[in-house]
């Protein structure tokens, strides 16, 4: 297969534009992974993918190879999941519905939690709004930074462990569908599924091994297991059951702009994996620079 590979490395395969919540536009994301020495690099805005094609034509100009993406919204009772989807159909009418419900819920849910915040602070949708551009699915990133903007909070991280946390009484939930449901609709629509940072919450939370075993048996192709927010123990745990359910282990940065810590490429996806992702997904092509 190496022989026949036509994307080079290193490769990043979670990244974020302002078409959700990062700070840099599609082609300015693509131009910051050039510049950060990247091969490949997948553009996985929140239940959207309205920018996939001013990063494919970005990335033919620039010469990297982009990988069209998205990071669909799932819950399991309470819990958000997030399943990265790769190369698959946008147009596919499941895909285009469900996602449709998932940005109007998340645009209800922030507009909620606004009117509890400004309550206690002089915080308005208005001042939200100021913080996102045209088509951008709305979310608590973008509260975070007008919090930060009416000084609030230093910055988006402060306004997340503090304003914006679940125990601070503002929190509020919003529809998605359950991974398994998630994971069909990216299947039938000739994608592939990856759960994103699936350790996060330490050992006791990680992902029960009769439900993996489920959503594995119905298409998910992998874990995104080298991310810097995963912990050790729960890491560790899962790249067990990754290998005894035949699942690809993936790395990735999470990438925001300034809107996170994260840095391109500090970590990063075999090519080997990259491979198969290529050889499954059907519903979209990669976009060779």
């Amino acid at each position: 297969m190496s022989g026949a590979r036509r994307f080079r490395g290193p490769i990043d395969l979670h990244t974020h534009s302002s078409v959700s919540d990062g700070t840099e536009t599609p082609s300015q994301l693509v131009r910051a992974a050039v510049a950060a020495g990247l091969g490949t690099v997948a553009l996985t805005d929140h239940d959207s993918t309205a920018g996939w094609a001013e990063a494919s034509a970005a990335a033919r100009t620039a010469g990297i190879t982009l990988i069209p993406g998205m990071e669909f919204s799932t819950r399991v009772g309470f819990a958000s999941v997030h399943l990265l989807a790769y190369l698959f159909d946008p147009s596919n009418a499941g895909i285009v519905a469900e996602t449709a419900r998932v940005r109007q819920a998340r645009l209800v849910r922030a507009e909620q939690m606004v009117e509890r915040i400004g309550v206690d602070y002089a915080l308005t949708w208005d001042d939200v709004l100021a913080q996102t551009t045209p088509d951008a699915t709305v979310g608590r990133p973008h509260i975070a930074d007008a919090l930060v903007a009416r000084g609030f909070a230093l910055t988006r991280s402060e306004a997340f462990a503090g304003i914006l946390h679940w125990e601070a009484g503002y929190y509020q939930p919003h529809y998605a569908p359950e991974p398994l449901r998630a994971i069909s609709l990216v299947r039938a629509a000739g994608g592939v599924p990856v759960i994103a940072h699936p350790a996060t919450r330490g050992v006791s939370d990680v992902i029960a091994e009769a439900h993996l075993a489920q959503l594995a048996e119905a298409g998910l192709f992998g874990l995104e297991l080298e991310h810097r927010e995963n912990k050790p123990e729960a890491t560790a745990r899962l790249r067990s059951l990754a290998a005894k359910y035949g699942l690809f282990v993936t790395g990735s940065s999470d990438y925001h702009g300034e809107g996170k810590p994260n840095r391109l490429g500090e970590n990063t996806t075999a090519p080997e994996v990259l491979d198969r992702i290529i050889e499954q997904g059907t519903g979209s092509p990669p976009v060779f620079g």
